[in-house]
């Protein structure tokens, strides 16, 4: 039996999941509403959110779905999201931290921050505070932050954090990646330390074949999809499944889950590897303290 079949019913919660319109998104959005969950698709393009409801509502008609517009690299978009959704609801269970861009050229957003570091890392940062009393006023909830195999490579550049001095893409993504599992961990010690019940749990998906890889240089992404790829990679729907454990299965705060194959690439969900560094507690005071500068905000003040 499939794990994330075995999980229960999750009718009358409301899910939060970003980039819910393709991928790991997708797939994650797909699976709540097989579980009659509600989900807000968080996406930033509302007609590539409308086709992938109509998609979801094909295979489940009774599909229990809204999309929301956001911009995680937007600062005043997550703003305006928040406020939205907290006009239409008090509660939120379970906040999905999903969207995501992997190693597109050097762009910086209206904010003045690097693309990969607001979108993957200070949007949700910023999304979870403003979030925070609906989940904390929610029994059972949790939050879930994605990560990735590459914060392993990671190197939080406090010198640096906007490359603007130079820019790897590939640094800046394990930069990203690294950030969200450190904040993830950071994020259950001071829901513990507040005496809150609401947990912070962290997931990876190993290496799924999405959208992500639109970066990478074209004869490259074929050479690997025809070769190597099938060996290494799972599909979407797989690699989800960390996510959606995460999000709905028997798990304690401040827990990691991802893949249990081979170097975690692919496999069955469960317990996953994380570096010493996204443990790191003064690394993660600091970096918490940097992100509340950066982004405005205040929230679980040690």
């Amino acid at each position: 039996m499939d794990i994330i079949e075995e999980l229960p019913s999750q009718s009358g919660r409301i899910f939060i999941v970003t980039g819910a319109n393709a991928g790991l998104g997708f797939e994650t959005a797909l699976a709540l509403a097989k579980k009659n969950a509600k989900v807000i698709m968080a996406c930033r393009n509302a007609d590539k959110a409308n086709k992938a409801i109509v998609k979801i509502k094909e295979e489940v008609s009774q599909a229990d779905l809204e999309f929301m517009q956001i911009d995680l690299s937007s600062m005043d978009s997550v703003r305006k999201f928040a406020k939205e959704y907290q006009s239409k609801y008090d509660r939120l269970d379970v906040l999905i931290n999903n969207a995501g861009v992997m190693m597109p050229p050097y762009s910086k957003t209206t904010d003045g921050f690097e693309l990969q570091f607001a979108a993957n890392y200070l949007g949700h940062f910023l999304l979870t505070g403003l979030l925070l009393d609906n989940l904390l006023s929610t029994p059972h909830s949790r939050i879930v932050s994605l990560s990735s195999l590459v914060h392993k490579n990671g190197q939080i550049n406090f010198n640096d954090l906007q490359s603007e001095k130079s820019y790897s893409a590939s640094a800046g993504y394990s930069q990203s990646k690294l950030a969200c599992l450190i904040f993830a961990f950071e994020l259950q010690r001071r829901l513990e330390k507040a005496g809150h019940r609401t947990i912070s749990i962290a997931a990876h998906p190993g290496i799924a074949d999405t959208e992500l890889s639109r970066h990478f240089p074209k004869f490259l992404y074929y050479l690997a999809k025809y070769t190597i790829a099938p060996f290494l990679t799972h599909s979407p729907k797989e690699g989800a499944k960390p996510t959606l454990l995460a999000a709905l299965g028997e798990a304690e705060g401040g827990e990691y889950f991802g893949p249990t194959g081979f170097n975690e690439y692919k496999g069955k969900p469960g317990k996953a590897t994380y570096t010493t560094k996204a443990q790191d507690k003064e690394l993660a005071e600091k970096l918490w303290k940097v992100s509340e500068e950066l982004v405005g905000i205040k929230y679980l003040e040690n």
